[in-house]
């Protein structure tokens, strides 16, 4: 595998987590790629809210619901039914799971 596949594989690596609901919720994370995009689909008078940032930036890790790919949320309408549709449950079991994988993917390209 070239420098380039690894890099590129590594970016579109995702895993599964099951949340308190029993869905299987498939994540990855964020690349730069996605945090423009989440940048574009907040609204300007809420940028500076990083309660929401936080929030939305879990919903944009998602890329399935119990097999079902979920596209990437496009405005502040489409972050808002992309939280409401995790919920409590898997927004957490987001989370967990992000922050279970940063050390490795922090540690991957040194």
């Amino acid at each position: 595998m070239t420098p380039s596949q690894a890099f590129i594989a590594a970016a579109q690596r995702t895993w599964d987590v099951t949340d308190a609901l029993g869905r299987t919720l498939t994540v990855h994370q964020l690349t730069a790629l996605d945090r423009l995009k989440l940048f574009k689909a907040v609204p300007p008078y809420l940028a500076d809210n990083r309660l929401y940032l936080g929030q939305a930036c879990l919903a944009f890790a998602v890329t399935a619901i119990d097999g079902i790919p979920v596209p990437q949320p496009t405005n502040d309408a489409q972050i808002d039914g992309a939280i409401e549709r995790l919920g409590n449950e898997g927004i957490e079991a987001i989370g967990a799971a992000l922050k279970t994988e940063e050390p490795a993917a922090a540690t991957a390209g040194n």
